[in-house]
């Protein structure tokens, strides 16, 4: 049952909750310290990995820190703080960084396994709201992440204070990651499956036609058996190649539609007369998202690919280019 709904107080109320956490995300950068700066370090130093934990709220958000270090160059995962006193603590190792988030500072699931975690050696950042807490104190790097008040009306739920978390564990991992000079192939090394990773590791040459299906012909073919030679492999183009294999024209149908708008006959003419000359290429070593730079910025459909000599290798169509799945 729906009870009091009043639209114009609902977004009123969304307004304001926007509001809140943006303040609270805005304040983070003004009371970060030379301890920001150390955790970073203890991050780019740790031998082992990233063990985030956390419960409640703040595990939900220690995981996805967790995740975001490891898809950027940092090896890290999650461990429930209760399944830690149950055994996963056996997971930490001495060459490990922990990082605890804690609103609080006192959730006594994480200050159970702290004492172990710096007997065996490894290094303790936590994220808390509460400077003065335990395991702010214990820490060997600490992240202030306190706010004014909940976005709750209630100033009750986690809202405010998760996303103030959330942000600063994502403040961590940007900055992580350029210490590292993770770069973009980077990225996409870690997410092959999804559409980053086809843009920035496939080729030309992983999705160009070769051989056979690529159309081309010398400059001295008469132009109807250029026709003939676009009809059979299907791209809308032919390639013109010199004796040597060299690319120095391509022919599409839409040049063909312009040259019938002037009445000639046309088919003995040689392709060479009518070839737009210097045509647009690209080498098959180059990444195939470039390939749709150059034919979007000259609003075409067809590439030839050559060789540091210029010689034919291949061809593409954007149709080519679509069913990779990199546009």
């Amino acid at each position: 049952m729906i009870a009091n709904f009043n639209a114009e107080r609902a977004l009123e109320l969304a307004r304001h909750t926007l509001q809140i956490e943006a303040d609270a995300v805005a304040a983070l950068s003004t009371r970060l310290t030379p301890d920001f700066a150390r955790a970073v370090q203890l991050v780019l130093e740790c031998s082992g990995r990233v063990v985030v934990s956390g419960i409640g709220k703040s595990g939900h958000i220690g995981r996805k820190v967790a995740a975001t270090l490891a898809s950027t160059g940092t090896p890290a995962f999650f461990v429930h703080p209760a399944e830690a006193s149950h055994g996963d603590l056996g997971m930490v190792t001495r060459d490990d960084v922990l990082i605890a988030f804690s609103n609080s500072g006192e959730t006594s699931e994480l200050l159970s396994i702290v004492p172990i975690v710096k007997r065996i050696g490894a290094k303790l950042i936590s994220v808390t709201g509460n400077v003065e807490s335990n395991l702010a104190q214990l820490a060997d790097a600490h992240l202030d992440a306190r706010v004014e008040k909940e976005a709750c009306p209630l100033n009750l739920a986690p809202t405010a204070s998760t996303t103030a978390a959330l942000a600063l564990g994502d403040a961590l991992a940007v900055a992580v990651l350029d210490a590292r000079g993770f770069g973009e192939e980077d990225f996409a090394r870690s997410h092959p499956g999804g559409a980053l990773g086809r843009k920035l590791l496939t080729h030309v040459r992983d999705v160009m036609r070769t051989g056979n299906a690529v159309p081309e012909v010398r400059e001295s073919t008469p132009l109807a058996q250029a026709l003939m030679e676009i009809t059979r492999k299907g791209m809308a183009m032919t390639a013109i190649v010199d004796a040597d294999g060299r690319a120095i024209g391509v022919f599409t149908d839409g040049d063909l539609r312009r040259l019938l708008e002037t009445p000639r006959d046309w088919k003995t003419v040689p392709i060479g007369e009518v070839m737009h000359a210097n045509p647009f290429t690209v080498g098959p070593d180059q990444l195939a998202v470039e390939a749709v730079q150059v034919m979007e910025a000259n609003r075409i459909n067809q590439l030839l690919v050559v060789d540091a000599d210029h010689r034919l290798v291949g061809a593409l169509h954007i149709h080519d280019l679509t069913r990779a799945k990199v546009i």
